[in-house]
């Protein structure tokens, strides 16, 4: 059995099928962050709770939707290549 995968298809690998691995890292940094950030500024077990969920939902539910079924990580390196470098390839690699 032989299956055909066209050029631009890119598989990658995804913890729990539907986050990719760098993604899931990234949010981990980022929830560890927020975690020490409001357990410095808060003393209510309430108040952390309310804040780190407010937080960091939004940033985990971009980091599984994404923009455009691509991961948010993805999307952030090409647009940081973009700015770094502003020329437009019509090549094909």
């Amino acid at each position: 059995m032989h299956f055909i995968y066209p050029k631009n298809y890119n598989f990658k690998s995804k913890l729990f099928g539907f986050i990719d691995y760098s993604t899931a890292i990234i949010d981990i940094v980022v929830a560890i962050i927020l975690y020490f950030i409001v357990n410095v500024i808060f003393s209510s077990i309430n108040f952390k709770i309310f804040f780190f969920v407010s937080l960091f939902f939004p940033i985990f539910l971009i980091s599984i939707i994404g923009l455009n079924k691509e991961s948010f990580i993805t999307v952030f390196r090409f647009i940081t290549k973009y700015l770094m470098s502003q020329k437009v390839y019509l090549y094909k690699k």
